[in-house]
């Protein structure tokens, strides 16, 4: 077992192996936390971008702070959570920053709050406590579950909201002052306090604000010294399931290509194009040809298969790209027409021979099993698909079972259940019979994703029980039942607000 010595060592060797971070000495320094590792928080656009944001405000500093990749190592030697930078316990700044992705982190804000020596629950932390403050992309859907255990929600977009949050902390003279403040200020949600019409308000940040792109390049993240940037924010298109679709803070903004090529660094060798549609910018083609010109490396994500030419895969073949990522996310086109994925088959079959045709070596496709109304047929149909794009191209398939979003129109349908999910899985391995690689992700804890996605803050007070009970799954459900925590949609039918008939269905799809 590593004891303290060697926890701290690790520390400084990812420091030292960092490029463009941020040294500052200033009167006012916040904790900025992410609940997951550093090999993931450090990938986090948003994470770096507000690190970014505190550190050029006056009089403030940014210190980060990531859950312990050896986490039974700091417990077992008890050694406390401390910021990277200065090896400062979180209980010496005076705002604890979170940044949240998704409903699966909850146990890792749990930890690194307990191994900070604060209070996990907000209602047990008091004037002497630093502010706990909580944003990132899980307030786009349902932030409820977190409620418990903050002072404050940031929501949304949060480039000039973080301006708003320090100005406020430096003017408050009390705890007090300063909650009452922010409960009122847009943004911002303070449980308990805050109007209910402000509930789900989604901040936008400016488009002088834009783009977010990395300010830390490391070797030590997922993608590894890749500088990222964002040509685009939002999507202007309007998939049933998805958070980020075209009603999501005014849709698609696309940035001139001009200004994402002069944000580049001239050290950085690799770039990451990044965003949640980003092969629907107009000139982005041409965006990586010129990257590629300039002898960078490049990697892009959410490629649809309606706008890959051969043009385009070309260039990022060109750029260093081995494998051809798209999805198709309904198991067949009946359901890609259900949940308004305008994908054909004929298109998905073309990106294969795009992906064949730029000397790709591997396809993969991206699907989502147990949606509303799916059927053995159409699993069946995903199979046969998946064979015919293999014989094209080797193929890999990155199969989820879905979850709906609250702020979605597939908002409040139903979680297929485990045992169909993992009934869909096998069925669709039989009829593949080794074609192509199936990479599932878990049936269960889906359905663990899918109570802290759809419920309120009582999910969360079991999210914690769980914690506490050691993890498992079975811990998970057995809090959940103990404390009869229930889907917004039941509830919503219990008051006559909304009837299961009013799901989605293929004759009267969601609008």
């Amino acid at each position: 077992m590593a004891g303290r010595n060697e926890l701290f060592e690790r520390a400084r060797r990812q420091l030292s192996r960092e490029e463009g971070a941020l040294r500052k000495e200033a009167p006012r320094r916040v904790a900025l936390c992410y609940p997951s590792p550093y090999f993931v928080g450090m990938s986090s656009l948003g994470f770096q971008t507000i690190y970014r944001e505190i550190n050029l405000k006056e009089g403030w500093s940014a210190e980060r702070c990531f859950l312990p990749e050896e986490l039974e190592e700091h417990r077992k030697s008890r050694t406390p959570l401390l910021a990277l930078e200065s090896q400062s316990p979180l209980t010496a700044f005076p705002l604890v920053a979170f940044s949240v992705a998704y409903e699966l982190e909850l146990p890792g804000l749990f930890a690194m709050l307990e191994l900070a020596g604060l209070p996990v629950l907000a209602s047990q932390r008091n004037e002497s406590h630093p502010l706990v403050v909580v944003g990132g992309p899980l307030t786009f859907s349902n932030p409820d579950p977190l409620e418990p255990f903050i002072d404050v929600l940031v929501q949304g977009e949060a480039e000039v909201l973080i301006g708003d949050l320090l100005d406020a902390v430096e003017q408050a003279t009390s705890r007090e002052e300063l909650l009452t403040k922010l409960a009122v200020t847009p943004g911002f949600r303070v449980p308990h306090r805050s109007p209910e019409g402000t509930r789900h308000f989604v901040a936008k940040a400016p488009d002088s604000a834009l783009p977010a792109r990395s300010q830390v390049i490391t070797p030590d993240t997922e993608l590894r010294s890749m500088f990222l940037i964002e040509p685009e924010r939002g999507c202007s298109r309007g998939c049933h399931y998805c958070v980020m679709r075209r009603s999501t803070n005014g849709g698609m903004r696309a940035l001139p290509l001009e200004q994402v090529l002069e944000l580049v660094p001239a050290a950085a060798r690799k770039v990451g194009l990044v965003g949640a549609a980003v092969t629907d910018h107009p000139r982005i083609a041409e965006l990586i040809e010129a990257l590629v010109a300039s002898g960078r490396q490049v990697g892009i994500s959410s490629l649809r298969a309606d706008r890959l030419s051969a043009r385009l895969t070309k260039a990022l073949r060109a750029g260093g790209a081995r494998v051809l990522t798209v999805a198709a996310d309904g198991a067949s086109q009946r359901l890609r027409d259900l949940i308004d994925r305008r994908h054909t088959e004929e298109q998905l079959l073309a990106a294969a021979k795009l992906g064949r045709e730029a000397r790709m070596e591997r396809l993969k496709l991206y699907c989502m099993v147990g949606l509303p109304h799916e059927s053995e047929e159409d699993i069946d149909e995903l199979s046969r698909l998946s064979a015919e794009l293999s014989q094209i191209l080797p193929l890999s398939l990155g199969v989820a079972p879905f979850v709906a979003k609250r702020q979605t129109p597939l908002d409040g349908a139903p979680f297929a259940g485990v045992e169909v999910v993992e009934e869909r899985l096998l069925r669709l391995r039989r009829g593949l019979r080794g074609k192509a690689e199936v990479r599932p992700t878990s049936a269960r804890w889906a359905f663990v994703e899918y109570m802290l996605a759809q419920c309120g803050p009582d999910a969360g007070l079991a999210a914690y029980d769980a914690y506490r009970a050691g993890g498992s799954h079975s811990a998970w459900r057995r809090a959940f039942e103990e404390r009869g925590v229930r889907p917004y949609l039941a509830r919503r039918v219990e008051d006559g607000r909304r009837t299961p008939t009013s799901w989605p269905t293929v004759e009267s799809p969601v609008s």
